[in-house]
């Protein structure tokens, strides 16, 4: 029960606070463990953003590619602290986070790059230009 808060009449707590037990208490186990991302295409460049506070890209990131798909994994180690007029809360998430975000067509795996900043994993993959430079052939039709 360390997901209940304790009640004060004296004590002001926004609605975001009492809400969140509840919140916890309906999120499904696939939505834990789903990270959250953006995806653009610009300039014949697809990049994914993901949203990974509080992970070491060296150590808890895993990137990879399969049949047309681009996997991410990470574990996450998360603290978050609060410490007011003699109550203490902590709260602590843990676990393996994936997500799979499907490649365009023809996208080499070896042109794809990433970068982490500021809790972000940013993904870029280079589209190959579409068969648009190839000629077109006209075929003649006889008569039989």
């Amino acid at each position: 029960m360390s997901d209940l808060l304790r009640w004060s009449p004296f004590e002001r707590r926004s609605p975001f606070d009492l809400m969140e037990p509840f919140r916890r208490l309906f999120e499904s186990d696939a939505e834990k463990s789903l990270i959250r991302v953006e995806e653009e295409v610009k300039d014949n460049v697809l990049t994914v953003r993901a949203e990974m506070p509080g992970v070491d890209p060296d150590k808890d990131v895993e990137i990879s590619v399969s049949d047309g798909q681009l996997h991410i994994r990470a574990e996450r180690n998360e603290k978050s602290e609060q410490k007011d007029n003699g109550n203490y809360r902590s709260e602590f998430r843990y676990g393996s986070f994936y997500r799979s975000v499907s490649l365009p067509k023809g996208v080499n795996e070896e042109d794809i790059k990433a970068s982490y900043k500021d809790g972000v994993l940013e993904v870029s993959a280079p589209i190959p230009s579409t068969d648009a430079d190839t000629k077109t052939q006209k075929i003649q039709v006889e008569r039989g």
